[in-house]
Order: structure tokens, then C-alpha cells, then sequence
């Protein structure tokens, strides 16, 4: 049988983390790891209190003057720049996906929608 966490589990471990990112940023980069494209900025607090597992986000501040490059990770971050999350990032398929991962300089980027799904 494999490990599987319930429901209320789920929810303490997904308001666990997002908890920490209150006030703190989702920083986009280049595939190195440490070129910086964009800088969003959550709220406080940053989620709403987790459902079934999964946590949204509430509204996320854009980046209206991006550094700018293409597009391929991105760390959420706490208040103190602690890394807490680190996700993939492309077009489809990705932990987070953009309608294009190339940014230009000065360029605006934004999330719509985002959500923190712990583990089953």
C-alpha cells in the first residue's frame, strides 16, 4: 500500500507553505537557474486557506518593467528571499505556464490564476 495523506493533512501541509510566501515574491529565470526575467509580488496573505489539498493564490502583483529573457524556472519566495518552492515553466504542460515563456525588456508580465497543490 502506498503512503497516501488525507484530506486534512493535505490542507495543513499546502497552508504550511503557502503561509510563508505572505508578502514574498515568484521570481522567474532563465534556464541557469540565476538570470532573473520577472519579479512578481504576492499580497498578505498570499493563499487562501487550502481546499481539498489545494491552495490559490490571491491576486499577484506584475512585473510591469521585466528584466527580460526566456523563461524556464521559477521560485517562490518568501518575505526574506528564502526559496520555498521551486517550479518548471514553459507554454504547456509545466508547473507554471505562460502564454509565452520569452519575455522582452520592459515588458509586463502577470499571473491570472495560480494554486499549490500538496501531495496525495
Amino acid at each position: 500500500m502506498a503512503v497516501t495523506h488525507l484530506a486534512a493533512t493535505r490542507n495543513g501541509i499546502a497552508d504550511y507553505v503557502v503561509d510563508q510566501l505572505d508578502g514574498g515574491t515568484l521570481i522567474f529565470y532563465q534556464a541557469d537557474g540565476s538570470t532573473e526575467v520577472a519579479t512578481l509580488t504576492f499580497g498578505t496573505p498570499a493563499f487562501g486557506a487550502a481546499a481539498a489539498g489545494v491552495a490559490t493564490a490571491n491576486a499577484i502583483t506584475s512585473d510591469t518593467n521585466a528584466t527580460g529573457g526566456t523563461t524556464t524556472i521559477a521560485n517562490l519566495t518568501t518575505s526574506g528571499a528564502s526559496e520555498i518552492v521551486e517550479c518548471a515553466v514553459g507554454t504547456s504542460g509545466a508547473d507554471i505556464n505562460l502564454s509565452n515563456n520569452v519575455v522582452g525588456a520592459g515588458d509586463t508580465v502577470s499571473i491570472s490564476s495560480l494554486t499549490y497543490t500538496a501531495p496525495a
